[in-house]
Formats: structure tokens, C-alpha cells, sequence
């Protein structure tokens, strides 16, 4: 994030206002990873999840969407799901809206459905595309997004790469050169970003990262920077990495974002992944840039996260006064659940 971004960031947190929002467009999604938070049992709180909410199409999906923009008035809009580029029909509308009111935009996609050439002309518009290792592993993991269907729908295109390691993808010690280096070629590819899995706290899964190759990484992946411009792994960001927020009050991204789910209702909390993160473990790469940036130092003792955190206590006064508080910690809605659900759309990628 630019220097001029935090300091609109900041204006925002002392009005009152979110400076990121983040929302889950849908609950459709024709993938199966391992792993996947979003679909998790526990990523809205236990009550109710993902498949299960009621979501939204057409006119009441574009102006639920805007309706909440124009209430929380952020600085960003990340728009994501379940697979966000199911409702590509309804996101082209809302993207001219988020530039309509000057707001910066960011759909994440697994690049699974063909991205629209008009997308690349909208002003502060970003199109994030995950793609997890190489073939021999994304392929696997990701189908039927697989590394054939993503090169022929980002051709033409502008993209950020987003990569979460896992640890299987560690095997191998040449394995982050060769994936830095494939996508690093791509004329496509802005920029690659790089999040390391985020378990749920007491999850043992062989997708969570050893202690051991966290430190490795937190070596390696500066290194490659030097050799790879359009990485984004400065050692700054690399030891966020290493050492991350503690807990979600201390965690920089938490605090300056809501998150919607499908139904755009209910909140995702604490963060992104809902749940019960394991903050120890966390590789977010939202997280780890927004953690080093609050750690630069000011003056003497003091850091840029006590600016900010003072803000956030005028700003969360005057949101109370303008009736747009935070909800309490896992306030869900009661209709949340109670709308039955229609079947999910079944999506062939034929």
C-alpha cells in the first residue's frame, strides 16, 4: 500500500469509516481445495456456513453490494467467494459502480471462468488470480482451474499472481524459484504476492507450515526479491511474516477491515478467514504488509501502529455516534439461517 493510501486509510478510520471491505459474493464455487477457509465448518462462527446462506443474484446482488459500499465508504473493495466470477455478469456492474464513487477495487478469482477485457480499462481496479505452486500441485489442488484454463483466460490481461505455500510445496528447494521465475516471465503478471497457509487454531493438516520452514522462508523468499522485481517479499515483509500479530487486536488488516458473507449480512470475524485462527501461524499476505507497515517507527518508542490505533478509537467514537459501529464480536443475524437456501447452481467447466 502506497504512503498516500495509508494516509487516505487513516482519514477514513478518524471519520468514522471502514477503510477495507471485504465481502463474499457468493456461495458458489466449482472447486473442492483442501484446506479452503471459506467453506470451512466454522468460518461464520459455527451457526450456519457458507453453502448454507441464502445469496443473492442480479439487481439485489449489485445493490446489496453498493448500498453496503455507500454505508461503510471505504477506501478498497476486495470482492470475493466461493468463486466471485460465477456472478461475472453482476460483478461488471458493480466494478463500474466502485469507480463511479472512486473507490479502489479488487476481485480474487481462481481464474477458473473467462475475465472480461473490458475489466483491464477500469480505473483502480485490481484482478487477483490464486494460483498455488506449480502444476504438479495446482492442478491438483485447484481443478478445473488448472494452470491450461489459466493462461488462456488471462491473455490479454493484467493480473496479480497470488500463491499461498503450503508445505508440501517445500519438498523440493528449487520448487519457489520455478514458480517465481514461470510467472515472473508472464507479460500478463504485475506483480506475484505471496501468503503462506493460515491453519484454524489446533488444525493438523499437512497443508500447515513447520516453524522451521517458516524461517526458511523468511530467508529465502528476500533473496528471490533481489532476482525477481515483481515478487513482493522485501525482508520487511518477510519477518511479518515470521513474526505475525498475536491476536486479532493486534492485527493491523483485522482492524481496519469488515467482511461480509453472501447473504450481506453476516460478518466475518475476526478477519478473512473467520473462525478461530491460529494468529501465531498466520502467512496472510494482507496481514504481514499491513503488521510491518504498523511497526515502522515514528519518533523514538513510538510506531505507526499507535497512530493508528489512536485513530481507530476517535474514528470507532464517531462511528457510534453516526449508528455504523462494529458489531459486537460474532453478533450473527437471526435470519441469517433461517432463509432456506436455493440448490446450488451446478457449474460445467466443459
Amino acid at each position: 500500500m502506497r504512503a498516500r493510501n495509508i494516509l487516505e486509510s487513516w482519514g477514513k478510520v478518524l471519520r468514522g469509516h471502514t477503510p477495507m471491505l471485504s465481502i463474499e459474493i457468493t456461495r458458489e464455487c466449482p472447486l473442492h481445495c483442501p484446506g479452503c477457509y471459506a467453506y470451512g465448518s466454522n468460518h461464520l462462527g459455527g451457526d450456519v456456513t457458507l453453502r448454507e446462506l441464502a445469496d443473492k443474484r442480479g439487481d439485489e446482488l449489485v445493490h446489496g453490494v453498493l448500498d453496503l459500499v455507500d454505508r461503510h465508504k471505504p477506501l478498497q473493495v476486495t470482492l470475493v467467494g466461493g468463486e466471485p466470477m460465477v456472478r461475472h455478469r453482476e460483478l461488471s456492474r458493480i466494478l463500474i459502480g466502485l469507480a463511479d464513487r472512486n473507490i479502489f477495487s479488487m476481485v480474487v478469482t481462481s481464474g477458473v471462468i473467462p475475465i472480461p477485457a473490458e475489466w483491464m480499462r477500469l480505473p483502480r481496479f485490481t484482478l487477483a488470480v490464486s494460483i498455488d505452486g506449480l502444476p504438479e500441485n495446482h492442478n491438483v489442488r485447484r481443478a478445473p482451474a488448472t494452470y491450461e484454463r489459466i493462461l488462456e483466460h488471462i491473455a490479454g490481461r493484467r493480473i496479480n499472481v497470488h500463491w499461498t505455500i503450503t508445505a508440501q510445496m517445500l519438498a523440493r528447494t528449487s520448487y519457489l524459484e520455478e514458480y517465481v521465475s514461470f510467472w515472473s516471465a508472464r507479460d500478463e503478471v504485475r506483480q506475484i504476492w505471496v501468503s503462506l497457509y493460515s491453519p484454524q487454531r489446533g488444525e493438523e493438516s499437512a497443508e500447515r507450515l513447520s516453524s522451521s520452514q517458516r524461517a526458511w522462508l523468511a530467508a529465502e523468499l528476500p533473496r528471490l526479491r533481489e532476482r525477481f522485481p515483481k515478487l513482493l517479499t522485501g525482508r520487511g515483509y518477510a519477518q511479518a511474516l515470521l513474526h505475525p500479530p498475536t491476536s486479532p487486536a493486534d492485527c493491523t488488516f483485522s482492524r481496519l477491515s469488515k467482511n461480509y458473507s453472501a447473504d450481506l449480512r453476516t460478518h466475518v470475524e475476526p478477519c478473512v478467514f473467520g473462525g478461530d485462527p491460529d494468529c501465531s501461524q498466520c502467512g496472510c499476505s494482507a496481514s504481514a504488509a499491513a503488521h510491518w507497515i504498523s511497526e515502522i517507527p515514528l519518533l523514538g518508542p513510538l510506531k505507526a501502529k499507535h497512530l493508528l490505533h489512536g485513530s481507530m478509537r476517535i474514528g470507532g467514537a464517531i462511528a457510534q455516534l453516526q449508528d455504523i459501529a462494529r458489531p459486537a464480536w460474532r453478533e450473527r443475524t437471526t435470519t441469517a439461517a433461517a432463509a432456506k437456501p436455493e440448490p446450488l447452481v451446478q457449474i460445467s467447466m466443459d
